[in-house]
């Protein structure tokens, strides 16, 4: 059942995809019908499941659930993964990349590898003052909070 993401509650579920490029604006209302499109018949045991997905900065795909109704299974999430992995062939993105790390830079999302990432952070051009994301977060209360953070105050910190 397709809710707006920001009427769940705190405690919902995140899911957080980071794509390996920007979607296009022309890409966009494709993928946005396509994420509707599957938490709208998302399942779990029979189930409906209350949840949304939505593009944030052209690259990022956010899947959340409220399990107070109904909560995500094994076999929902294996769907929901599947699902990812159709869209990463559709749209020939990588969503899957946990070692590439996102960050602001001015009104900017870039991404860097690990090694470049520590690179970056030797030279000087991000310090412990820059955005990242982290796309760990578990719940849509510390995606709302904790989803970006300065690098000094994140997990990143310890990579650098």
């Amino acid at each position: 059942m397709l809710t707006n993401i920001e009427s769940l509650p705190a405690t919902s579920r995140v899911w957080i995809y980071q794509s390996s490029r920007q979607f296009t604006a022309a890409e966009l209302p494709e993928l946005q019908q396509y994420l509707h499109q599957f938490v709208d018949q998302w399942v779990s045991h029979n189930q409906a499941l209350r949840g949304s997905a939505k593009v944030f900065h052209h690259r990022f795909i956010v899947l959340m659930v409220d399990e107070s109704m109904a909560g995500a299974s094994g076999c929902s999430i294996d769907k929901s993964v599947h699902f990812i992995k159709a869209l990463e062939a559709q749209f020939k993105v990588d969503l899957f990349d946990r070692m590439t790390f996102s960050y602001m830079d001015g009104e900017e999302v870039k991404t860097a590898k690990r090694a470049e990432f520590v690179e970056l952070y030797r030279n000087g051009q991000i310090n412990d003052q820059t955005l990242v994301f982290d796309n760990l977060v578990t719940n849509k209360g510390d995606f709302d909070q904790k989803w970006t953070l300065p690098l000094g105050q994140s997990w990143h910190r310890r990579m650098v």
